[in-house]
């Protein structure tokens, strides 16, 4: 037999060798096919479809989405993978080694390290809905809104929290822990409890690392433009998620100017899926800060200038607050309320019914652009038809700028005030240096009730009184009593001694007389015949008082004198009976009114002193005391003393030389003495000086203190430094900053665009681009844009302006 086999050629041995291997690698590869094939899972794939416009909506934008070149599964594809899971092997990725793994069934062998099924609820990758809450490596995290679970194999999403990644005990989210493109797979265990922290403690805290912010962001983002898209469920959870945006960017939006990019773009998206036609008329909501004027305001105001409708004064006021070509100061950031209440008021004053807007060529155009890396091909471009972008007009926020600084200007003092007193806002002395339109619904209140007391009449009270129930809190000084005396003049409001016409300041204890002014009426003290009636009823006083009482019939007289003088005002007629009121309790001193005296002519002062002499006889008695203080009148005057004798006895008998006389003086007026001024000429200073204090007592300095526990406000402070809600870029100027600042709001323009952007601000194209690349690349070293149509912005600069 041996020698049989040995008589076989050698060839027929090779060809029978490579016919066994031939099974041999068969068998092996038939059995590794089968093997393979249990262990895969079946995974969909889906296509973003693009958000479709709403029906019947005027302003509402058609947004047309990119299509993805990329497969994310969408929940209901990740429901089906779970179903699948469930009937087949399972692969997942444990931390990131490949491990397989067999579900527990009657026919597994002895040898088999048998699992249990995973639990339901944990298989594929499932959104928590806001309000609820999960546990995840031992955190209990509430409010939802996270995709959380596994992954079904070759799925991913920066946002997904897979369960079977690991997870240190500690993580600290102020520490920088996240690349640039934070994704929660690829981040370390530690980065991962870090986040996991974050989200447990809230999510609110200001100092937490802008990463994981974003983070959880890719997450509300893709829910909105992927989930929302196919899903009602997720649709219906677009208005939890705009508030939640609008949460994150008032806690972070200040601290990453990427982040307040990124998420106020998408709010501003998200916002507009219910918008009336006149949007204009609606009132403006809180919007957040961004590089460039919403795009609600933006279509505000397009939509008014289509309409050719004024603007009113909220939505002015609002495309100034949020445009990067107005500075605002200070006190428009400090005293935030009231600059709105006086631009509202200055607004109307120059622009009536509001600024009607030109309707230009730049057409209003959103693009958005998502920040995670699991959409980046998957641009959102809004467009509103024919509405124009107003606020690429330079006159118009021009105009407005102006305004906001006069406004500005207003409130330094306030502003300064608050930063001293930061309490005390309400008190007095900070209120008197706003206009009275300003002041507190408190403060008027408190006036309505001392008016109520009024009524056409006077009402008596201390100057400490009236400080008391106005909250004053510190020392008055008699800058500060003169401003308040104009703002109860504003109320409508009179008070005596007539401070504003030089009556030196009261003392705590010194009684005021408060009186009603009519609306509209002539308030000026600086006519003649006021002028005349007011010291004639001092000098009156004086005569009426001088045998100390002040008698009824005197004071009915005096009384009587005043309604008789016709060619006074009513609310000059209403401040003397309330001067007279005062001169009864406190008359006036005849050395105070000497120098009110001295300059008068001659017939003037006897015609006075002869009036005096009939106020003397009014009450049918002339004592001894009326006596003397006539002869100190009419030697004040300048008349003989011994006059006082003839003129009263003519009084007396009923034939008084003063009705007719002071009528004259009614008349013209007081006479200065020609000679007395001719002698002064040479000397302009004192005849002003003179003439100035004619009807102007000598003054104190202030009245004594009131107990306060807030500082005197310190009129010679230095100047505080200025907060400014936004800068210019790259050292370009204020026209170019917004050129520029409207460019990086798209990643792509047509030079078609871009040419009615230029024409609208004044601008020549291609020198502002010229100008705003030379300036990118002295500051960050690479070109603003790229291309010549279209006009492409480069990714890098946004970067470089956040840093």
């Amino acid at each position: 037999m041996y020698k049989a086999i040995s008589m076989v050629p050698t060839w027929v041995w090779y060809v029978l060798a490579v016919l066994l291997a031939f099974v041999i690698v068969r068998y092996l590869s038939q059995a590794a096919a089968k093997s393979s094939k249990a262990r895969q899972v079946p995974a969909s794939r889906i296509v973003s479809s693009p958000i479709p416009p709403k029906a019947n909506q005027t302003l509402t934008p058609a947004l047309v989405a990119e299509p993805v070149d990329h497969s994310i599964p969408s929940t209901a594809s990740r429901q089906t993978s779970s179903a699948a899971i469930d009937a087949t092997s399972v692969s997942i990725f444990a931390d990131d080694n490949l491990v397989s793994i067999r579900p527990d069934t009657p026919h597994s062998g002895t040898k088999e390290h048998r699992l249990p099924p995973p639990p339901k609820e944990l298989a594929g990758i499932r959104w928590i809905p806001a309000g609820e809450s999960i546990d995840v490596e031992g955190l209990q995290i509430a409010g939802g809104m996270l995709y959380v679970g596994i992954p079904p194999r070759n799925t991913s999403n920066p946002a997904w929290i897979d369960l079977t990644k690991k997870v240190a005990a500690t993580g600290d989210y102020h520490e920088r822990q996240l690349d640039y493109w934070p994704n929660y797979s690829e981040a370390t265990p530690i980065a991962r409890r870090a986040y996991l922290n974050w989200l447990a403690s809230g999510r609110n805290d200001p100092d937490a690392d802008i990463g994981f912010v974003f983070l959880y962001f890719y997450g509300l983002e893709y829910r909105a433009l992927v989930d929302a898209q196919e899903d009602a469920a997720a649709k219906a959870e677009i208005p939890e998620i705009v508030n939640e945006l609008k949460r994150l960017l008032a806690i972070y939006g200040n601290a990453s100017g990427s982040f307040r990019s990124y998420a106020g773009g998408l709010y501003e998206l998200l916002s507009l899926s219910e918008l009336p036609n006149q949007l204009y008329l609606v009132a403006v909501p809180d919007l957040p800060q961004s590089y460039e004027v919403p795009l609600y305001i933006r279509l505000a105001l397009g939509s008014a200038a289509v309409d050719g409708a004024p603007v009113p004064a909220a939505l002015a006021r609002a495309w100034v607050q949020h445009s990067p070509l107005v500075r605002l100061r200070t006190p428009a950031i400090r005293c935030s309320s009231q600059f709105d209440q006086l631009f509202d008021l200055h607004y109307e004053e120059a622009f009536g019914e509001g600024m009607v807007l030109p309707r230009n060529k730049t057409k209003l155009k959103c693009v958005y652009r998502p920040a995670s890396m699991g959409l980046r091909q998957k641009d959102v471009t809004a467009t509103f038809g024919d509405i124009p972008d107003v606020t690429v007009l330079t006159k118009p926020i021009k105009l407005l700028g102006e305004l906001t600084e006069r406004v500005t200007q207003e409130l330094d003092a306030y502003s300064r005030y608050l930063a001293k007193s930061p309490d005390a806002g309400n008190a007095l002395e900070g209120l008197l240096l706003l206009p009275p339109a300003l002041w507190p619904e408190t403060l008027v209140s408190t006036l309505g009730e001392l008016k109520g007391k009024m009524g056409d009449g006077t009402l008596i009270l201390s100057f400490q009184e009236l400080l008391s129930c106005l909250d004053a809190r510190t020392t008055l000084t008699k800058d500060k009593a003169i401003t308040m005396a104009k703002a109860l003049e504003s109320f409508c409001i009179g008070i005596e001694p007539d401070i504003l016409s030089g009556a030196r300041l009261p003392k705590p204890d010194d009684k005021l007389v408060l009186f009603a002014i009519q609306p509209g009426e002539e308030t000026s003290r600086s006519t003649q015949g006021y002028q005349v009636a007011a010291l004639t009823l001092q000098v009156a006083s004086i005569v009426a008082a001088a045998d100390g009482d002040f008698s009824a019939s005197e004071m009915s007289s005096l009384l009587h004198h005043i309604e008789s003088w016709t060619h006074l005002s009513p609310s000059h007629i209403s401040r003397l009976k309330a001067n007279l009121r005062l001169l009864v309790m406190t008359p006036a001193s005849l050395p105070a009114l000497k120098k009110k005296l001295e300059p008068l002519d001659a017939s003037t002062k006897e015609t006075l002193g002869a009036f005096m002499a009939t106020v003397a006889q009014t009450d049918g008695i002339v004592t001894p005391e009326e006596i003397k203080a006539l002869e100190k009148i009419y030697k004040a005057l300048g008349i003989d003393p011994k006059k006082v004798f003839s003129d009263v006895h003519a009084a007396t008998a009923g034939s008084s030389p003063t009705t007719t006389a002071v009528e004259a003086i009614e008349k013209s007026g007081f006479t200065l003495d020609p000679a007395r001024i001719a002698a002064l000429q040479s000397d302009t200073a004192k005849v002003s000086a003179l003439l100035a204090s004619i009807f102007n007592e000598d003054t104190q300095g202030e009245v004594g203190q009131i107990s306060s526990d807030v500082p005197p406000l310190d009129t010679d402070e230095e100047l505080e430094p200025e907060i400014s809600s936004q800068k210019n870029l790259m050292g370009l100027d204020e026209l170019h900053t917004a050129f520029a600042r409207l460019l990086i709001s798209r990643p792509q323009w047509t030079r078609g665009e871009l040419q009615d952007v230029a024409a609208d601000m004044d601008l020549m194209l291609d020198g502002a681009l010229e100008r705003i690349n030379e300036a990118a690349y002295d500051s960050h070293d690479i070109p603003f844009t790229e291309g010549d149509d279209p006009i492409e912005v480069n990714a890098e600069v946004l970067e470089k302006i956040d840093a």
